[in-house]
């Protein structure tokens, strides 16, 4: 990420979040991975970033999740294992041992596949490492817990240690009795013994030094004692020291053949150190984010900033520490608005909601969760610009206007589409007229770079200026005018007046003062500033409307659509309720045909012709019209018209079409260029293609009722949908769809599966439920039942 100018970091105060990073750290290799930390331009590296920390808290939140404890840098221990034939001693073994059991946690914490699926991203870092369960086993064989040699490490060494705690007991027993003895008397002082030169020895006065058989180890300074070592205990302590010689000598031993079997697996042991540190930083985002009450935000490729619930990371901390509340704010930079205009009283949150942008930019690029409501969309910026503060410097000879001069030719020439701009009181330290025009050319290069910015102003040309420039729009800071204080809320699509003559009333400067203020500043002044404020208030109240009414729309346009559907449903279910009355019309017909037949030959035989002719046409015309009607209600329900579908001019074996002139339908079992052979009932006839058209599979028809007045008599409705693998739109469709069949059916309850992933098919389903008027509960299951991949929906 380039950063102009290069103190940016320390301008947002993106140094002291690092610092507070640092402090979470366990190990110093974590500690400096959270001083280097760094910003990506990389969407899916900030992603990665950001899953691992949310999987991270969520499990700590869960108490179902790893620690990584204390642990030391072992670069030097790696680097002079490497050496053939080094020998590490028990302390760097020790350091070894306490990464290599940390190691092992890891891998053991990730050893059922639940836990693989259930923290994936976590997952993914362990699994790129091999894991040799015996490095562990081999050091702790040797090392227990506290850094010592296990007296087990070997039979020799055990054996050896056997004999000095041995030794050390006979030396015990004949030192209290030489003790006792030289007490008794009166040869010894009053601390009675201590250690010289590693040897248990009497305390004596100088005076009674010749009473006492044994070796001098030394003297005190004054000369007045000097401290033995008794003969009865020369001989048992010389035994001691041989022991203690052959026991470093097997300790020696035992490391060098350790040293040696671990020589192999510097590489892994490497791995596990880098994984350890990677995890702490891990951790320590996730510490954090749990004290800022922070969350993940959506973070996509194209640059824009829409922050929602949005607060300064360090002053919540602050804040909070005091009870204090933290305004929050809302912002929205993408499409036509890229640069937000922001002015208003001073100490009234400007600067601060300025820094908050920036600051929470820079956290998000570094895979930090940041204090925004969850709902919030981030994109992702190669350069980020910073004007903040006074910028003199004595030794470039530069005042603060030239500084500001210097970084506004600097920014222009290096901005570009995926740059963010943070200017603070932008067009200051000059002359107001001459200084406001200059900053106004300057605006003008940076928005036809097409940057994304925050800045600050109280020039009335900069905010007249936004209003009439696409691409930029003004946003002001509320201010109570009864109480003179601000509110520290930031609101986008009006200026905010810089309240001067009302703050200077209330400091209590004199009224002719004011009142020589407000003639030398003109009717003109005072009105550019109202008249703005007053423009921009009516054009974010036409926009809300617009947007309230572009919203009813789209609702109304879902009822209407609802409602066709509906209304195609029920017209094809009331026809197919009166075909099946035809039908049964037309069967009863067919069973009194034989009773008719003996009626016609009975008016025969009795030489009545004429009558006879006459049933038998009315009974053939009766039969015709309901064979009629029922053709036509045939045609009407099963071939009816795709809606909204265009004609398909390509077929393929298995779809369903019919002939265009005759109607008769058919599945298609084979084409052969511009010819098709169709499967008619049980015959098989050949068509040309230009002769067929797509239709729907015919609908069953059940021979009792199938159709009922009641609308409960849906058929049977499944309440689980599955979206996975489908596109943006296609998701809309089907949820429509879906949610419509439940409120004909009236299901209680829902779960559409839309899984993780970026989070685009869950706010589509989101996205579809809030077009329908009905309160519906929106829930999210456990993590073992789908968690965030699936949303319940309580009808």
């Amino acid at each position: 990420m380039q950063l102009l100018p290069e103190d940016t970091f320390e301008k947002l105060e993106f140094d002291k979040v690092l610092t507070l990073l640092e402090r979470q750290c366990n190990g110093e290799i974590g500690r400096q991975a959270a001083r280097d930390l760094m910003p990506s331009v990389k969407v899916t590296e900030v992603n990665r970033w950001l899953d691992e920390v949310t999987e991270y808290r969520q499990g700590t939140d869960e108490r179902n999740m790893f620690t990584i404890g204390a642990y030391d840098d072992i670069s030097e221990e790696l680097r002079a294992l490497r050496v053939e034939g080094y020998v590490l001693v028990e302390s760097g073994l020790a350091k070894l041992n306490v990464l290599l059991l940390q190691a092992k946690q890891i891998f053991t914490f990730f050893g059922p596949a639940g836990r693989q699926s259930a923290y994936e991203n976590l997952y993914a870092v362990v699994r790129q490492v091999d894991y040799v369960p015996e490095l562990s086993a081999a050091i702790e064989a040797v090392i227990d817990a506290e850094g010592n040699i296990r007296s087990d490490a070997s039979e020799e060494l055990s054996r050896i240690r056997r004999l000095i705690g041995s030794k050390q007991r006979e030396v015990e027993k004949a030192f209290r009795s030489v003790i006792e003895k030289y007490r008794r008397a009166g040869y010894l002082s009053d601390t009675v013994e201590s250690f010289r030169n590693g040897r248990r020895v009497l305390t004596v006065p100088s005076e009674h030094k010749r009473q006492i058989r044994g070796i001098i180890h030394d003297e005190s300074a004054t000369g007045k004692t000097a401290y033995i070592e008794p003969d009865e205990v020369i001989g048992i302590n010389n035994d001691i020291f041989d022991f203690q010689q052959e026991e470093r000598r097997e300790i020696y031993r035992i490391l060098r053949e350790l040293s040696a079997s671990l020589r192999p697996y510097v590489d892994q042991i490497t791995a596990y150190r880098d994984l350890i540190a990677y995890f702490d930083l891990v951790q320590a985002k996730a510490a954090l984010a749990r004290q800022m009450k922070a969350e993940r935000p959506r973070v996509g490729h194209q640059p824009s900033i829409g922050i929602l619930e949005g607060r300064h990371p360090l002053l919540y901390l602050k804040n909070k520490q005091f009870g204090k509340k933290t305004v929050p704010f809302d912002l929205k930079l993408r499409g036509k608005n890229r640069i937000l205009m922001l002015s208003g009283p001073n100490a009234g949150g400007k600067s601060i909601s300025m820094k908050s942008v920036g600051l929470i930019q820079l956290m998000v690029q570094s895979g930090m969760l940041v204090p925004v409501n969850e709902e919030s969309e981030l994109g992702i910026f190669h350069k980020v610009f910073a004007d903040i503060g006074d910028q003199q410097s004595i030794e470039d000879d530069l005042s603060t206007y030239s500084s500001r001069l210097k970084n506004a030719r600097e920014f222009i020439g290096a901005a570009d589409d995926r740059t963010l701009v943070l200017i603070d009181e932008f067009g200051s330290g000059t002359d107001p007229a001459l200084g406001g025009a200059i900053a106004e050319g300057v605006l003008q290069g940076l928005n036809a770079r097409a940057v994304y910015g925050v800045i600050t102003t109280h020039y009335s040309n900069l905010k007249i200026f936004a209003y009439n420039t696409p691409g930029i729009v003004n946003g002001g800071m509320n201010f109570n005018k009864d109480s003179l204080s601000p509110t520290y809320e930031l609101k986008v699509g009006r200026p905010g007046s810089s309240y001067a003559f009302e703050i200077a009333q209330k400091s209590g400067l004199p009224g002719e003062v004011l009142a020589y203020a407000k003639k030398r500043a003109g009717k003109n002044e005072r009105a550019v500033d109202q008249l703005l404020v007053d423009l921009q208030r009516e054009k974010q109240e036409t926009e809300e409307h617009l947007r309230a009414l572009e919203q009813k729309q789209k609702t109304l346009d879902a009822l209407t659509r609802t409602y066709e559907e509906l209304h195609r449903d029920i017209e094809v279910r009331r026809k197919r309720l009166k075909l099946e009355a035809k039908e049964q019309s037309l069967a009863e017909t067919a069973k009194y045909n034989k009773e008719m037949e003996n009626l016609i030959r009975n008016l025969r035989e009795e030489k009545k012709i004429d009558e006879a002719k006459e049933q038998a046409k009315a009974l053939r015309e009766e039969r015709e019209k309901i064979s009629e009607q029922v053709t036509d209600l045939r045609e009407n329900i099963y071939y009816q018209p795709r809606s909204g579908k265009k004609q398909r001019t390509e077929f393929r074996e298995g779809d369903y079409v019919k002939l265009r002139t005759g109607g008769a339908s058919g599945t298609i079992e084979s084409v052969d260029k511009k010819r098709a052979i169709l499967i008619v009932g049980d015959l098989r006839l050949t068509a040309n293609l230009r002769d067929l058209e797509p239709a729907d599979n015919p609908m069953t028809l059940r021979k009792e009722r199938s159709v009922s007045s009641d609308l409960n008599g849906v058929a049977a409705f499944s309440n689980k949908l599955d979206v996975r693998g489908m596109r943006y739109e296609e998701v809309l469709n089907t949820t429509q769809a879906f949610v419509d069949q439940a409120l004909m059916s009236n299901a209680s309850q829902l779960r559409i599966v839309h899984g993780k992933g970026s989070g685009a098919l869950r706010r589509a389903v989101r996205q579809k439920l809030k077009e329908y008027n009905h309160e519906f509960s929106l829930s999210t299951p456990p993590r073992e039942q789908g968690g965030d991949g699936v949303t319940i929906v309580d009808l």
